[in-house]
């Protein structure tokens, strides 16, 4: 049985949705933390339906938010507990997109995820295993898990960028590359990175630039 994620939404500014940004927030996070970042991409996006759900978990690690998985060197929880919690949510994300493009009226062409941290493992990790394409995944500060099964587990490949800071003492900007690595590895010919100077772990202006820039002309939004 699937969980329903609880989830905030910004409507289209131009009343009408032809496209849709799927935020993943981060570990301890909640949607919120993400949806703000609607107000500066739909000004560019004016037909364009924002949502970010929160992450299914309660967060050991931080009681106010949410969580997607365990992370065991943060929470104290087991290997197998974080590869269990990681396989629901999973599951839990997979239902989400595809009751969202139902009740949307959306093809899977029409979706983006635009994922942060631990919302960029689950974005990399769903995306490819996703039966139909999906319009294509930001992934902004984290990193991909498990690459050495993506190559036998890949059924689809949408556009990727990778965006990184350069400071983050996080997720090591290291990630970006093995990342970017694993994805042309399996197949990908559309791949694309950018390194945010001077930044730790977060979003910066020219970072979203970019991926604003990616959600135009690769995702067609």
């Amino acid at each position: 049985m699937t969980r329903v994620l609880q989830t905030g939404r910004k409507e289209p500014v131009s009343g009408e949705t032809r496209s849709c940004v799927v935020f993943l927030h981060g570990y301890g996070a909640n949607g919120a933390d993400l949806l703000g970042l609607a107000d500066p991409l739909a000004e560019h996006l004016p037909d364009t339906l924002f949502v970010a759900p929160d992450a299914p978990e309660a967060c050991a690690g931080a009681p106010m938010g949410f969580q997607w998985f365990p992370i065991p060197w943060i929470d104290a929880s087991s290997e197998e507990e974080a590869m269990q919690g990681m396989s629901r949510a999973v599951a839990d994300l997979d239902a989400f997109l595809d009751a969202l493009m139902v009740d949307e009226d959306l093809l899977p062409e029409q979706v983006a995820l635009f994922g942060f941290s631990q919302g960029t493992m689950m974005a990399l990790h769903v995306a490819p295993r996703r039966e139909d394409e999906v319009a294509g995944v930001v992934a902004f500060s984290g990193r991909l898990l498990q690459p050495e099964l993506l190559e036998d587990e890949v059924v689809s490949r949408p556009p990727v960028l990778l965006v990184h800071g350069d400071q983050d003492d996080v997720v090591p900007p290291e990630s970006l590359p093995a990342a970017a690595e694993a994805l042309q590895g399996a197949g990908w010919k559309e791949v694309f990175a950018h390194v945010q100077k001077g930044t730790a772990h977060g979003i910066a202006p020219d970072g979203l630039s970019v991926a604003l820039a990616f959600l135009r002309d690769k995702c067609g939004f």
